[in-house]
């Protein structure tokens, strides 16, 4: 059995040297500080990522349950477009292709490329999400908004949508600790976030099992993290006699 070394991380990535305190000052840089410099990346690319995500896979959701059939079919073509690519690919078209096809995009940044695809490709699953959730309420309640002289976006806003959010609450939890999961392709674009970090650390110290669990472990953190605040928000926001409420 191979024995461990967690001391490679208190060494200075260019000379191979050991740091006291294992935190490098100055113009020193250990592993320890390059990992958690990776992990600020992956939470970084995960978190505007994720914000995307909400703010396009809302509406296109939302879209779906209108009574427009234009604006259905516009809701459904992005799901069915953006879901049934891999994540993978379609970072490679943000990076290669979109940006020969719309040269402004050539002086984005690759961080904000893989924000946007990620983003995007997130967006798909969190419409149907978001649709389940509309549709999951009683049918009476949008009549309801109508009749009392909303208009169909005042609906949406004051009365569907507050229900139809903590109804999806759960679903929601899983994409965003997915999102901090799939930010590891960001790799394929040298974004230098956590597998970037643990594929070249691991080549340069060959202590891949040490580097590999300490990735792996950080990617737990994170994801737990998440899925906790998200079952306090859960339970601060339920409502007694809805869907998943007591």
């Amino acid at each position: 059995m191979a024995s461990w070394d967690w001391q490679v991380f208190c060494k200075e990535t260019t000379s191979g040297e050991m740091v006291a305190g294992c935190f490098g000052r100055g113009g020193d840089v250990t592993y320890l500080n390059w990992i958690f410099s990776a992990w600020g990346w992956t939470l970084s690319v995960a978190a505007l990522a994720l914000v995307v995500a909400l703010l396009v896979g809302s509406l296109m959701g939302i879209l779906r349950t209108t009574p427009s059939r234009l604006l259905v079919l516009l809701g459904t073509s992005w799901t069915e477009l953006f879901r049934n690519i891999p994540l993978l690919v379609q970072i490679f078209l943000w990076y290669h292709v979109l940006p020969a096809l719309i040269p402004p995009l050539k002086s984005f940044p690759s961080f904000i490329l893989v924000v946007f695809a990620l983003g995007f490709f997130t967006s798909a699953r969190i419409s149907e999400q978001v649709k389940a959730g509309i549709q999951a309420l009683p049918r009476g309640q949008r009549y309801a908004g109508l009749a009392m002289g909303l208009t169909l976006p005042q609906t949406y806003r004051y009365v569907l949508l507050p229900m139809a959010f903590r109804i999806v609450i759960p679903p929601l939890t899983s994409e965003s600790m997915n999102i901090i999961k799939n930010s590891s392709v960001a790799f394929a674009v040298s974004i230098a976030e956590l597998t970037m970090f643990a594929m070249q650390a691991g080549e340069e110290t060959s202590r891949n099992i040490e580097m590999y669990l300490a990735v792996t472990g950080l990617y737990f953190i994170s994801a737990f993290a998440i899925n906790r605040v998200a079952l306090f928000i859960e339970n601060r926001v339920r409502v007694p006699g809805m869907i998943g409420g007591k």
